[in-house]
This record gives C-alpha cells, sequence and structure tokens, in this order.
C-alpha cells in the first residue's frame, strides 16, 4: 500500500474554524438548526464543530446528536457475521429544524442516503444540508452533494481515504492509500 498524507493537523484545525465560519454566515446564531454525526466517523468531526461554534458564539446553546444508520444501508445485510449498531444521541426535537448533517468522507452517497431516511424516524426537518471534511466527488451511485466541504479529493474508486482523528489517540489527519503498482 502507497500512503500519501493530503490533510494534516494544522489544515484540519483551519478547514474547521473555515466550515464553521460558512455555518455561522447561512445558519446565524443556531436558533433553529442543529448539527447531527453519523455514526461512527462523522461524530469526530461534529464535536469539533460543535466545539468551535460554541466558542464563536459564546452565549448559544449549539444541540449536537449522533446518528446510527447501520439498519438503514442497503448493504447491511451482506455483511459476514453479526451486524451491531451503535445507540443514537438525539435528545432534541428534529421536526421543523434545519439539520446539518455531518461526516467525514462522501463517497458514493449511500451513507448519507441511509442518514436522510434513518433522520425520518426522529420528525420531519425543515431542510437538511450536508457537511463533510472530504468529499470524493467524481464517486457517486446517488446524486447528493454536499454544501460545505473541508477539501475535495480527486481519487480512484480503488483508493481509500482514511481519516484519522486526535480522538481516538491517533493524530487529525487525511491519507490517501493506493494499491502498490
Amino acid at each position: 500500500m502507497q500512503k500519501k498524507i493530503i490533510f494534516d493537523g494544522q489544515k484540519i484545525r483551519i478547514t474547521i474554524k473555515r466550515l464553521c465560519r460558512q455555518l455561522i454566515e447561512n445558519h446565524d446564531d443556531f436558533a433553529n438548526t442543529v448539527l447531527i454525526g453519523i455514526q461512527p466517523r462523522g461524530i469526530f468531526l461534529a464535536d469539533r464543530i460543535q466545539s468551535e461554534l460554541q466558542s464563536i458564539l459564546k452565549n448559544k446553546k449549539i444541540l449536537k446528536g449522533n446518528l446510527d444508520i447501520t439498519f438503514f444501508r442497503d448493504d447491511f445485510r451482506r455483511k459476514d457475521g453479526l451486524v451491531t449498531a451503535s445507540s443514537n444521541s438525539i435528545d432534541f426535537v428534529i421536526e421543523g429544524k434545519k439539520i446539518i448533517l455531518i461526516d467525514d468522507v462522501l463517497w458514493t452517497g449511500r451513507t448519507i442516503r441511509a442518514a436522510m431516511d434513518a433522520l425520518l424516524a426522529y420528525g420531519r426537518p425543515e431542510k437538511v444540508e450536508l457537511l463533510v471534511l472530504i468529499d470524493r466527488r467524481f464517486s457517486r451511485h446517488l446524486p447528493i452533494e454536499p454544501k460545505y466541504i473541508g477539501l475535495q479529493v480527486d481519487s480512484l474508486n480503488s483508493q481509500h481515504v482514511k481519516v484519522s482523528w486526535a480522538d481516538e489517540g491517533a493524530e487529525d489527519k487525511v491519507i490517501l492509500l493506493s494499491e502498490k503498482q
């Protein structure tokens, strides 16, 4: 495997600050907007976004939840072994709210489709927008596009994009993995 670091520590921090400024520009004080991190990987980015927004909008409460999509995926029955889900953590009403769905990497769009299906179990939001750290824009299976993008990466289907977070005991970085030719 060949590894290429395409994004790391300081650049990730700057990008998160930029994404938060874009969110504030479009959602003002977050009075009717909530953040939803898609489990398992999107929750780390959602935590960072919430923390940064909280530091900018000091007296505002930024609501954030975690959404598990395991049983909403179209491929969950194809996995070998027992499938286990994570717990959802949405302790607020999303009915009529503006939702910012957050994930680390957007590739085919199937995860986002599953997340939108899972959201409906909690009510009907007014609007759903997508925020991703990495957009692999040429690999969509579904017509899904993010509104907020950290970095667009042009990659082959045979390549893999791996995001690691300091929250997991690693360092903040994004690696592009390729098979050796």
